[in-house]
């Protein structure tokens, strides 16, 4: 039985204080709150907060702080019918609109901070309106009508780790297939993968990526499907057929364990200069194409505790990047705003320390992390190779928008 929620814009962490449980996630910035003093399931509460976080979000268009204070009854209103006396009732954002009243309060999100991966497709493209993700699922455009289209996002997160020498150790793909609809009616909808998609372990054809990342095959490890996926042509033709719920949902998960090519590749040097002075040479070259560009790329590197003071060296010409120096946790800092595919950066950093060197430094140094996320772009290469709506009449034809974001989860 869950007894409080609440949303805090502040850290928090999972603790038990006098027998009561308090549970917390992050979205982007928020933390959502639960406690209780039974003996749950984390597992359960934590996916509750989530949906929460979904159902809100599906309501206000908007999930930041202004949107919530401006809609904090409709917000209520919510959480009053999604848990009753501390037992769940509903997260479905469809089943929900029969019992809220309050509309919401539109927030401008042209003045918001851009948060989360759904966001990256706001930023200056030009094949899908950014406004679209950030309205309320119950509101209509202005003049009482509705815009029909559909968005299908294919959100993927990477965990690569790679040895000093540059050779990938370990190396998995999170990825998502997310929907939010603005459809009337619930058209049922049909959505085709790739053809050669394989999955479970019988699947793995080729274990290096370099004989297999040409060869077209998609082989997913395992994956699970959102309630509403009716699967009945999916062994067949690799076709998913659904109605779709009202609001943001996921329609399939799917992990990724097979080598694949990283998006990017690091080099990393550090060399004495001295007896208190070293030199850190840092390279990472973008593997995608020419056409593709990453966004807010940033890579840190955690130097010797006795590190006094870094002066950066970038290469001459280039903009949009900044080098900072985190003198109380000892790291450089490395900020690129865009990278292009198949271009390389070089950051050279000199290091003074406050004692002389006794020890390998290349023991106490690094290891270098990476995070990044590059729209239109993703890894596995799962697609989707069509988005079949259900005419109502010959001149209904809704919007529809299919877009790829690749994003670092552990990139060290």
């Amino acid at each position: 039985m869950i007894s409080q929620f609440f949303v805090l814009s502040q850290r928090g962490d999972n603790i038990n204080v006098d027998g009561v449980n308090y549970f917390h996630v992050k979205v982007v910035g928020l933390l959502f709150v639960a406690t209780t003093r039974v003996n749950v399931s984390p597992s359960l509460v934590l996916e509750l907060l989530q949906r929460i976080a979904r159902v809100i979000k599906d309501y206000l268009g908007v999930l930041s702080e202004d949107s919530l204070r401006k809609n904090f009854v409709l917000v209520y209103e919510l959480l009053d019918e999604v848990i009753d006396f501390g037992y769940m009732q509903t997260t479905s954002t469809e089943v929900l609109k029969s019992y809220i009243f309050n509309e919401p309060i539109v927030v401008d999100a042209a003045r918001l901070q851009p948060l989360g991966p759904a966001a990256i497709f706001m930023q200056g493209t030009k094949r899908m309106p950014g406004t679209a993700i950030t309205k309320s699922v119950v509101a209509n455009e202005p003049g009482g009508r509705k815009r029909e289209e559909i968005f299908v996002d294919i959100i993927e997160k990477i965990s690569v780790t790679f040895s000093s020498s540059g050779y990938i150790l370990t190396s998995e793909i999170d990825g998502t297939i997310q929907m939010k609809s603005y459809l009337t009616g619930n058209p049922e909808i049909r959505l085709a993968l790739n053809e050669d998609l394989s999955i479970g372990r019988g699947g793995e054809l080729a274990n290096d990526y370099r004989s297999s990342y040409g060869s077209g095959a998609v082989i997913l490890y395992d994956c699970n499907f959102h309630e509403s996926v009716h699967l009945d042509s999916f062994d067949m033709d690799r076709t998913l057929a659904l109605v779709p719920p009202d609001g943001e949902f996921p329609v399939m998960n799917y992990r990724m364990t097979q080598e694949f090519k990283p998006p990017f590749h690091i080099n990393c040097l550090i060399e004495e200069a001295g007896h208190i002075k070293a030199e850190v040479i840092l390279k990472v070259r973008a593997e995608f194409p020419s056409n593709i560009t990453a966004n807010t790329v940033v890579l840190e590197m955690p130097l010797p505790k006795y590190t006094t003071r870094a002066s950066f060296e970038l290469e001459p010409g280039v903009t949009g990047q900044r080098t900072d120096f985190k003198g109380a946790n000892k790291k450089l800092e490395w900020d690129l705003e865009k990278f292009v595919g198949g271009v390389e950066h070089t950051l050279r950093a000199k290091l003074t320390f406050s004692q002389e060197l006794h020890a390998n430094i290349t023991k106490e140094a690094g290891p270098v992390s990476m995070t990044f996320a590059i729209p239109m772009y993703n890894v596995s290469r799962l697609q989707v190779k069509y988005l079949q709506i259900a005419k109502k009449s010959s001149s209904y034809n809704p919007y529809r928008w299919v877009r790829y974001v690749t994003q670092a989860n552990s990139y060290n």
